[in-house]
């Protein structure tokens, strides 16, 4: 075998043109770690609700439609952020974390919303601060700016850090559902799923309707059965029925 033909076997046989391999490093390396950790420290559970979500994209699509909204991102995520805020001021021990050292429970009477995005670097969850003392609107503008600037990669240490509660869009990657990992520190994670035209019986008749599922990991060692399912029914709830909303504002 010529020189010449000698380096063209060892091209086509050299692992780089049938592999790829990317270092463990950075973003991901963390990510990885603190994913590793949540799922063998908490003892996960997850629970499913399939709900009836047509009056909630009826509700988005005239907000949309109302000029006073104009320059406003309105999605479905954002009605689902608004419904998961209302659910744990009525429940609020799901917005708990379980602090081992001091051998304690700890409740925050606050809500640092943790959206799961996923980056060029890997899956990050930046947080809205205070997102509960937020009206629809300033919700709208927070989740537009904090998942644009996650996406470019410029999320800031502050906005990473001491999330109490995450939602996980993974409908817009066109899935149904899943079984979130928590985020940690955190007691519980919503998986909201493909919004979809499917059959549903209304009033005893079948009707195509936009249906969504929705999926609640928590942590079982400081939110029972009870509290989780009263938390995932409120949010599905209030998608059902958005003028519920009302009661709890």
């Amino acid at each position: 075998m010529t020189s010449a033909s000698a380096s063209a076997g060892a091209a086509a046989a050299a692992p780089s043109v049938r592999e790829t391999r990317t270092p463990i490093k950075g973003v991901r390396k963390a990510t990885a770690a603190a994913m590793t950790a949540s799922a063998f420290t908490a003892p996960h559970v997850t629970e499913f609700l399939t709900v009836d979500v047509t009056p909630t994209m009826a509700l988005l699509a005239r907000l949309k439609g109302d000029r006073t909204w104009d320059g406003v991102r309105l999605t479905p995520l954002v009605l689902v952020a608004r419904a998961l805020l209302l659910a744990v001021r009525r429940y609020p021990g799901i917005n708990a974390r379980w602090d081992e050292a001091a051998q304690e429970i700890v409740e925050a009477h606050y809500v640092n919303l943790g959206l799961a995005a996923a980056t060029p670097r890997g899956l990050i969850v930046p947080n809205i601060k205070d997102a509960d003392a937020l009206d629809l609107r300033g919700l709208a503008d927070q989740i537009e700016e904090l998942v644009t600037t996650a996406r470019a990669g410029k999320a800031s240490p502050e906005q990473t850090t001491h999330g109490t509660i995450t939602i996980t869009n993974i409908g817009a990657l066109g899935v149904d559902t899943g079984t979130p990992i928590l985020n940690p520190g955190e007691a519980a994670i919503l998986a909201f799923g493909n919004v979809r035209d499917m059959p549903w019986v209304v009033d005893g008749r079948l009707a195509v309707r936009k249906v969504t599922q929705l999926a609640l990991s928590f942590d079982h060692r400081l939110v029972d059965g009870e509290l989780g399912s009263n938390v995932l029914s409120t949010v599905g709830r209030l998608l059902a029925d958005p003028g519920e909303a009302f009661a709890l504002a």
